[in-house]
C-alpha cells in the first residue's frame, strides 16, 4: 500500500489562524467579507464548528465554484486546503484514502505512478476532493462513468455539534452530502474507487459539424458510447444556418500499444504543466462582442475536419484552461457568469430554441461546451441527469440578469435545471423547480443541522437552509 504524505492534517498546532478577508467565487462577482479559518487537522475542523456566530459556517476549497457556495457574509468559512494528506492509495485495490483538502491534481499525480486514474475530472484538476463530492462534479465521461459521488466509498462528515461521523453509500445523509454544497456538514476525508489506466493520454477522434443538428446526429448514432470521454465546444456567435456549429472531440484513455515510440518509454507520465499566470490587469470589456466572434471563428477553423486517432495529453484533450494559471482574470474586474443547464433527452427541440435564444441575443460566449449526460445518481441535488447540458460564459454586461431569468424559464419548461456549481443569480423558486426532490434533501439536512450552523451566501439567496 502506498503512503504519499503531504503536510499532516492529523496533528493539532493550537489555535486555526484567522483572519477576516473579501471572498468571491470564480466568476469575480458579489464579494463578501468572512472570517476566514484555517484548520491544521480535523480538531481544528470540530472547534470552529462548535463555535460558530449565529451566521454560520461554510467550507470552502480553492474557490472554483463560479458563484457564492462558498462564501458566507459576516460568518465563518473553513480554508481546507491545508487538510491535504494522501493517507494511502491501495494499488491492488484502486483505493484512496485522503483528506478533503486534497485537490484532484495532487491525486492524479499520485495515483498515476501506480496505473491508476481518478474516475471523474471536471474541466480543471485545482478542485479538491471535498469540493468534487460536495458539488458531486461531472466530466466529459458522465456518459460512461456518471459523477464524482459514483466512486466515494466513504467519507468522514463533521456534523453540526462538532463531533464526526463516517458514512457511505447506503445512508441517506452520504447522498444528501453529495451534492449537497457543503450544508450538511465538513467533509474531512474520504475514499475514492480509482481506476486503471495503461497511460496518461488519450486517443482522440475530432468532427466539426456546420450546425447543432449535425453535432446532435454524431451524439445520438450509437457512436458516443463507444468512446469513454465525449465533448463538444459550440459557437454561440454565429446565427442561421450556422447556428451551434461545434468541434467535437472524444476519446478514450490509451492503452501502451497506442502510444508513438516516444511515450511508451514513460506512458505514465503527467505532461500537464501551466504555462503562465494571467496578471490582473485586463480592463474591462474586452471579452465583448467583437473580440468573441472572432475568437470563435479562429477556434471553429483551426480544428480539423474529421481526424482520427490523434493522441494527446489531458491538457490539450480535456484540461485546455489549466494551461493558464488565475484565467478568470480575462474578464476583468467586472468578473463573468457561467451559465449551465441541462435538459432531459427528448427536449431536443426545446434545446435548439435555447442555443437560438443564445445567438441571437447581444450576450456572447466564446468558452462554451455541449455535453451528453448518462443516467443521474441518487443524490437529490447532484446536477446531473439522463439529457443534454450546455455551459456558457458570459461577460457581466447590463440586461444579462434578465436575460439570464428568460433562459431559466426556457430550461424549466423543458423539465430542465440549473447547476448548484456554476449558479449565482437564479430565484429561489427556479432553482426549486429544477429539483424535485428538494423537499427530501432538506428534510435530511435540518435533521442533520436542525439550528442552521452551515450556512452560506448561496443558501441564503436560495433559502436552501433554515
Amino acid at each position: 500500500m502506498s503512503d504519499t504524505t503531504a503536510p499532516t492534517s492529523s496533528i493539532r498546532t493550537g489555535s486555526p489562524p484567522r483572519r477576516v478577508e473579501s471572498l468571491h467565487g470564480w466568476g469575480r462577482t458579489a464579494p463578501t467579507l468572512a472570517q476566514v479559518v484555517t484548520p491544521q487537522g480535523v480538531e481544528d475542523v470540530a472547534e470552529a464548528v462548535r463555535t460558530a456566530s449565529e451566521r454560520g459556517i461554510i467550507a470552502r476549497g480553492l474557490g472554483r465554484s463560479y458563484g457564492d457556495p462558498a462564501q458566507n457574509a459576516g460568518g465563518a468559512v473553513l480554508e481546507m486546503p491545508a487538510l491535504n494528506r494522501i493517507h494511502a492509495i491501495d494499488p491492488d485495490t484502486g483505493v484512496a484514502d485522503v483528506d478533503a483538502g486534497v485537490s484532484l491534481d495532487q491525486l492524479m499525480r499520485a495515483a498515476l505512478p501506480l496505473g491508476l486514474w481518478v474516475p471523474v475530472l471536471p474541466g480543471t484538476r485545482q478542485v479538491t476532493i471535498g469540493g468534487a463530492i460536495g458539488a458531486d462534479v461531472h466530466g466529459k465521461n458522465h456518459h460512461t462513468k456518471g459523477s464524482f459521488g459514483n466512486h466515494v466509498t466513504w467519507l468522514q462528515l463533521v456534523l453540526a455539534d462538532g463531533s464526526v461521523t463516517e458514512l457511505t453509500p447506503g445512508d441517506d445523509l452520504f447522498w444528501a452530502t453529495v451534492g449537497g454544497m457543503g450544508l450538511t456538514g465538513v467533509i474531512v476525508r474520504a475514499k475514492v474507487q480509482l481506476h486503471r489506466t495503461e497511460s496518461a493520454y488519450f486517443v482522440v477522434d475530432t468532427d466539426r459539424t456546420d450546425d447543432l443538428d449535425g453535432l446532435l446526429e454524431l451524439l445520438t448514432d450509437g457512436s458516443d458510447d463507444t468512446y469513454g470521454y465525449s465533448a463538444a465546444w459550440f459557437d454561440t456567435t454565429s446565427t442561421g444556418a450556422r447556428t451551434g456549429r461545434s468541434v467535437l472531440t472524444r476519446g478514450s484513455l490509451a492503452t501502451v500499444d497506442q502510444l508513438p515510440a516516444k511515450l511508451k518509454a514513460d506512458p505514465l507520465k503527467f505532461d500537464a504543466p501551466q504555462l503562465l499566470t494571467f496578471p490582473d490587469v485586463f480592463p474591462n470589456g474586452l471579452a465583448n462582442k467583437l473580440s468573441l466572434t472572432a475568437f470563435s471563428e479562429l477556434w471553429f477553423r483551426k480544428a480539423p475536419r474529421r481526424q482520427r486517432g490523434s493522441v494527446q495529453n489531458i491538457t490539450a484533450f480535456y484540461q485546455v484552461l489549466d494551461l493558464f494559471g488565475e484565467w478568470n482574470r480575462i474578464f476583468g474586474s467586472k468578473g463573468f457568469l457561467q451559465y449551465q443547464f441541462v435538459v432531459p433527452t427528448g427536449e431536443e427541440a426545446a434545446l435548439r430554441r435555447i442555443v437560438e435564444k443564445i445567438s441571437r441575443s447581444p450576450h456572447k460566449s466564446g468558452l462554451n461546451v455541449f455535453k451528453r449526460f448518462g443516467e443521474g445518481n441518487a443524490a437529490p441535488l447532484s446536477f446531473p441527469t439522463q439529457g443534454w447540458t450546455i455551459t456558457v460564459d458570459f461577460p457581466i454586461a447590463p440586461g444579462l440578469s434578465r436575460f439570464c431569468a428568460e433562459l431559466d424559464e426556457m430550461v424549466l419548461a423543458a423539465g430542465g435545471r440549473l447547476y448548484l456549481a456554476k449558479e449565482s443569480r437564479t430565484s429561489p423558486e427556479s432553482f426549486a423547480a429544477g429539483y424535485p426532490r428538494f423537499d427530501e434533501w432538506k428534510a435530511t439536512r435540518d435533521a442533520a443541522d436542525p439550528t442552521g450552523v452551515f450556512a452560506s451566501d448561496m443558501s441564503r439567496r436560495l433559502r436552501l437552509t433554515l
